[in-house]
C-alpha cells in the first residue's frame, strides 16, 4: 500500500468516528477531497465538470453511509479507485445524454429565425458542490479585505492569488494551461501559489476548523 492510500486510509476511518455534519467528519472530508483531487479521471468532454461534481456529492453521502448507493468499503479497494468508478459511471451517463439529446434535436425543424439548438446547452446545470469547496470558493471570489486581488506575480497584476487559488479548486486547471494562458513560466506560478496562496488557504481553513 502506498503512502497516500495509507493516509487516506487513516481519514476515511477517522472520519467515519465523528457524526455528519460535525466539525471532525468535515476537517476529514476536506483533507480527502485535497488529496484525491488532482488523482482523479479526466476528460475534455463539456459535461465533465457536473459528472465531477456529482462525484463529489456522492462522496459525501456514500463514504460513511450507505444513502442512495452502497457505502464505501475500504477492504474492496481505495478511494480513489472507488471514485474513479463512479466518475467514469456519470461521465457514460453524460455521453449517452448529449448523444440522445443530439438525435433528439436533430430531426426538429428549425425555427422560423434558422436559430438551431446546441446540444451542450441543454446538459443540466451542476449540482450543490460539497459545502467544503463552495466556502472555499465563495471565500475567494468574495475576498472581502482585497488582500487576494492585491498579491500578485511581479510585474503580472493579472496573476494573483484570487485567480490562482480560484483556478487551482477542483476540477483544478493545469499548471501547463495557465503557464499558456498567462506567460508565465510554470515554475513561476507554482512557486508563487506555494508561497502566497498555499499560506492564505491554510490560514483560512484554520479560521473555519478544517485545518
Amino acid at each position: 500500500m502506498s503512502h497516500l492510500d495509507e493516509q487516506l486510509r487513516r481519514l476515511v476511518e477517522e472520519a467515519c468516528k465523528h457524526p455528519p455534519g460535525s466539525f471532525d467528519r468535515q476537517r476529514c472530508l476536506t483533507q480527502i477531497i485535497r488529496l484525491t483531487s488532482g488523482k482523479l479521471w479526466r476528460e475534455n468532454v463539456p459535461y465533465y465538470q457536473d459528472a465531477l461534481q456529482k462525484t463529489w456529492v456522492y462522496f459525501c453521502q456514500h463514504l460513511c453511509e450507505r444513502g442512495t448507493g452502497e457505502r464505501y468499503d475500504p477492504n474492496r479497494s481505495g478511494v480513489i479507485t472507488w471514485l474513479n468508478y463512479y466518475l467514469r459511471r456519470r461521465l457514460q451517463d453524460g455521453f449517452i445524454e448529449v448523444q440522445s439529446r443530439q438525435k433528439k434535436f436533430a430531426s426538429v425543424p428549425a425555427s422560423s429565425d434558422d436559430e438551431r439548438l446546441n446540444p451542450v446547452d441543454l446538459v443540466p446545470a451542476n449540482p450543490d458542490v460539497p459545502p467544503i469547496l463552495d466556502e472555499v470558493r465563495s471565500w475567494a471570489e468574495t475576498d472581502a479585505s482585497g488582500e487576494l486581488r492585491r498579491v500578485h506575480i511581479e510585474g503580472c497584476p493579472q496573476v494573483n492569488c484570487q485567480v490562482l487559488i480560484l483556478r487551482r479548486l477542483p476540477p483544478e486547471t493545469s499548471w501547463k494551461a495557465l503557464s499558456e494562458e498567462f506567460g508565465v513560466a510554470v515554475p513561476t506560478l507554482s512557486s508563487f501559489y506555494q508561497r502566497q496562496c498555499l499560506p492564505r488557504l491554510r490560514k483560512f481553513g484554520e479560521s473555519e476548523g478544517y485545518i
